[in-house]
């Protein structure tokens, strides 16, 4: 038996006015999901527990099947993982978002949490800078991909409240600034990042060709080194991942998966769908589990686009959902689902049950009328429990 999870960043959502009372994923065209709805096995699973931040890394990290009130330690960790960053002890990770600050006569407001797509080439030369400029003792800055950064604290602090830039589009900084032990020194990072990337070459040309310069460094997400048991000891299966952002990769490499560079995948709406359906069918060759991830709906939701979002959907299952159909053989299992709700209306993530399909080529049950949508009803699981009950048999039960 062969096993694909499809991974589909933010998908499920609220129903929403302009679609007379649907959602996205009720009013897309997605005939593969939807026949593997009607034909295979639904239900719903809980990705954040009680008491955890609604975010991708909790939630994935339930899909991969590891339980977070056992394994977490804070989302940038993870995504240095992801990058190859070697962390000691007592190191903090940080993750470091390149953002756009507007400010106004009385207040400064979160523009836009992501630099305005910042591209990866730009970035990269904007963090190495700074990181050379700053020369402060005990930090040091990691360029990743895009807007998505890592900085670390050697011997640093971490018990302290920070915000996701993505909770605050549009809303004063003020009230989100770090609070607690050691915050004023991450506020004094974030407030000399400011001074130094306003009149950046690159920031000036990006403005100059009416683009949002990224203006300011924003920390959060912090944590210290993170460690998972082998997905091969927990469920006897050699894995291996398709993703373009370094916290899917970190979750990937933590757990021993195999989690390769796709050319073309960007983690965002621009991806290169065919190009992460056919690493996945190649990796398929050599490894029993293969998790697809897709950021593309959670972006086009965090940007308020209902356009971009049903498009994402749609190029996933026409893209990667068809293909996965088409290429594989009898005795594959497909797990289809999203991490967590990225509701249009909040722009944010939301923590609540999100819709699952387990469909096995060759074996045809009675699933959701509907389709693949928020209304799938049926086993209700965490994700420790989904993944356990994917890989036990469940279509055969």
């Amino acid at each position: 038996m062969k096993f694909i999870v499809i991974i589909g960043d933010g998908m499920a959502d609220f129903p929403i006015d302009e679609l007379n009372g649907k959602t996205p994923l009720m009013v897309a065209d997605k005939p593969f999901m939807d026949m593997m709805a009607r034909q295979g096995q639904c239900g719903k699973v809980l990705t954040i527990p009680e008491g955890f931040p609604p975010g991708s890394d909790v939630a994935c990290m339930s899909v991969f099947g590891y339980n977070p009130l056992k394994y977490y330690t804070g989302r940038a960790p993870i995504e240095a993982a992801g990058m190859g960053i070697s962390m000691d002890e007592t190191d903090v990770a940080y993750r470091c978002n390149l953002v756009y600050l507007k400010r106004t006569s009385d207040k400064t407001l979160m523009g836009d949490y992501s630099g305005g797509h910042i591209t990866t080439e730009e970035a990269k030369i904007l963090i190495e800078d700074l990181g050379s400029h700053l020369c402060l003792e005990g930090i040091n800055f990691f360029p990743g991909v895009s807007y998505r950064h890592i900085m670390i604290w050697k011997d640093g602090i971490w018990e302290m409240e920070t915000t996701p830039p993505h909770d605050i589009t549009d809303m004063a900084i003020d009230s989100y600034l770090p609070k607690g032990k050691g915050a004023e020194r991450i506020i004094e990072i974030m407030e000399l990042s400011q001074r130094f990337l306003e009149n950046h070459p690159v920031n000036r040309k990006r403005e100059e060709s009416g683009k949002m310069p990224a203006n300011s460094i924003w920390l959060w997400g912090q944590g210290r080194k993170a460690r998972f048991s082998p997905f091969r000891e927990k469920y006897g299966l050699k894995g291996a991942t398709v993703a373009a952002v370094d916290l899917i990769k970190g979750i990937s490499r933590l757990i021993g998966f195999d989690a390769p560079y796709v050319k073309g995948a960007t983690g965002y709406i621009d991806t290169d769908y065919s190009a992460k359906a056919k690493k996945a069918l190649e990796l398929l060759k050599e490894h029993d589990i293969v998790y697809i991830h897709i950021e593309a709906p959670d972006e086009a939701s965090h940007n308020g686009s209902l356009k971009e979002k049903i498009k994402a959907i749609e190029s996933i299952d026409n893209l990667i959902v068809r293909r996965v159909y088409e290429e594989t053989e009898e005795k594959t299992r497909i797990l289809i689902t999203t991490d967590h709700a990225t509701p249009l209306s909040m722009r944010t993530h939301f923590a609540c049950p999100v819709p699952f399909v387990i469909y096995e080529k060759g074996k045809e049950l009675k699933g959701n009328p509907s389709g693949y949508n928020e209304t799938c009803e049926g086993k209700n699981f965490d994700g420790e429990g989904l993944i356990t009950y994917f890989l036990e048999g469940a279509i055969d039960r």
